[in-house]
């Protein structure tokens, strides 16, 4: 190579560098993650017939008339596009249970992979089963569909499968962030997690407008189709570690394993050292403060279009702009909160410690406080916006917070830690869903919604009681642990450093 070829490369180098193309793709990743999960919920309003229950649809003679596929289900029916487009599209005769089991079964595959995803990753690799993940996603959601159309059941089946995979994508990005991100520049990393809420402000216009125009299962190809071109540039230019990336330049590993250490060993540990992990303080303060966290906004992004539309008679659905502005906010935190995060630490200005309990303290007090202030405003429509935006802007601060400190305590088992919390959390969302059923199901008053106000208010207040007493960025003794001894062995081997110390 000459010269001016070296040169040229290394130009190439300093303007984008591998930890900048993990980056970027991470963010895509996560905003693909979240358009491959809420799809569903956008076009299942095109999906199902309007006016129309299952068991009507059974009865009513006057379907008869209607074109039916003999792929669809009994009621099913054919519709031509609009705008002179000749677009045939089935529609099915679900009922409201029907419709709201097929957007829930997605969760019932999705706990499955969380703790186990989380370990795999940390076994053979988090480039392997984040990109898996993503790539089987996106070829379930192309045969969506399909799917729909052979049968209910089926459509079922391929939605949990769906969930099965995109569980262990969340967990398996933390064994990734060990060996590839400085520790003081991991805040910063751990936000492009919060570009699902990105993904989702982008996924809701843009799919109203594929259906408007092309149908409903035009969003599954799309999205699908994106998927599959992110995983294709996730396996080409992303690498398990930087001493196995081709392209690398010798700045950049050195820089990477110098900053780690040995606080992520080369040699992956064979176990968990599961006694020593679920007795540890630090680690309960993650998955207890991850879960409250959790169910608090599950509820309020679930339940708002519900309170805005039974209590005060307003279509938040209707407005694009309200439905994206609480995703854009908590995306512009989250970056915002983590770079400020990540340079106090660097500055020495506040410890990790400090600075984990401090942002978590501000991400979760503060929507606590907010939900105070919506039991005395909330009847008003436009407080109750300005209420609930503002709350989920303030929550994005938690990437600066909790959401990282399994990479402080424990990197050689931040996939399983996270897995852990993972799974707790993926209850939230059945939780919120039936408590606020059982506090409104007969009485949906504003009353019994100040009710719901008062429960998230102390969830989220107490879980930043719980992070601030049990919490800490302090690395744990436990997390390398010395390698089991077999039999034959004359010595057990400690866990290898991932730096090469020569």
């Amino acid at each position: 190579m000459s010269n001016t070829e070296r040169r040229g490369l290394q130009r190439v180098r300093n303007l984008l560098s591998c930890r900048q193309v993990l980056n970027l793709l991470t963010m895509l990743g996560f905003m693909l993650n979240y358009a491959l999960r809420v799809n569903l919920t956008i076009a299942i309003v095109d999906m199902v017939m309007p006016n129309i229950t299952a068991n009507m649809a059974a009865g009513n003679e006057s379907l008869a008339g209607n074109s039916t596929s003999s792929l669809a289900p009994a009621g099913g029916i054919l519709t031509n596009g609009t705008d002179g487009v000749d677009v045939y599209e089935e529609r099915f005769p679900w009922d409201t249970y029907q419709t709201n089991f097929v957007l829930g079964c997605f969760f019932w595959g999705y706990v499955l992979t969380e703790l186990p995803g989380g370990r795999l990753a940390e076994l053979i690799g988090g480039r392997r089963v984040f990109g898996h993940s993503m790539l089987w996603a996106s070829l379930l959601t192309l045969v969506t569909p399909l799917a729909a159309h052979l049968s209910y059941v089926m459509l079922i089946v391929v939605r949990v499968a769906l969930g099965f995979m995109l569980g262990a994508s969340w967990p398996a990005i933390h064994p990734v962030a060990a060996v590839w991100i400085p520790p003081m520049d991991r805040s910063k990393f751990m936000s492009n997690m919060m570009a699902s809420s990105l993904g989702a402000a982008i996924t809701m216009p843009v799919c109203g407008y594929l259906i408007s125009v092309c149908g409903w299962a035009s969003v599954f190809y799309l999205t699908g189709a994106i998927g599959l071109l992110w995983s294709l540039c996730w396996f080409t230019f992303v690498y398990e570690t930087p001493a196995t990336h081709p392209r690398i330049s010798a700045e950049e590993r050195r820089e990477i394993e110098e900053a780690i250490g040995t606080s992520t060993s080369k040699k992956r540990p064979s176990y968990v050292p599961w006694g020593q992990l679920l007795c540890s303080p630090a680690v309960w303060a993650i998955i207890i403060t991850h879960g409250l966290s959790v169910f608090g906004f599950f509820t309020v992004i679930n339940q708002l279009p519900t309170f805005m539309s039974k209590i005060l008679h307003f279509d938040i659905k209707k407005n694009g702009l309200f439905s994206s502005l609480p995703y854009l906010g908590k995306y512009v935190m989250a970056v915002a909160s983590s770079y400020l995060a990540d340079h106090l630490r660097q500055k020495g200005t506040l410890s990790t410690t400090a600075t984990r309990k401090l942002f978590t303290t501000f991400a979760l007090v503060t929507p606590g406080l907010l939900m105070v202030a919506q039991v005395f405003l909330g009847m008003d429509a436009t407080w109750s916006v300005a209420i609930f935006t503002l709350a989920l802007f303030a929550h994005g601060a938690v990437t600066a917070g909790y959401l990282g400190n399994g990479l402080d305590i424990a990197p050689n088992f931040s996939g399983t830690i996270f897995g852990m919390a993972n799974s707790l959390s993926s209850f939230g969302g059945f939780l919120s869903t039936w408590m606020v059923g059982a506090l409104t199901f007969k009485n949906p008053s504003f009353h019994q919604w100040q009710i719901v106000f008062w429960i998230l208010a102390g969830t989220y207040i107490s879980a930043a009681v719980v992070f601030v007493i049990l919490g800490t960025g302090e690395l744990q003794s436990w997390n390398n642990p010395p390698e089991r001894k077999k039999i034959g062995d004359v010595a057990q081997e400690e866990g290898m450093p991932l730096k090469n110390e020569k």
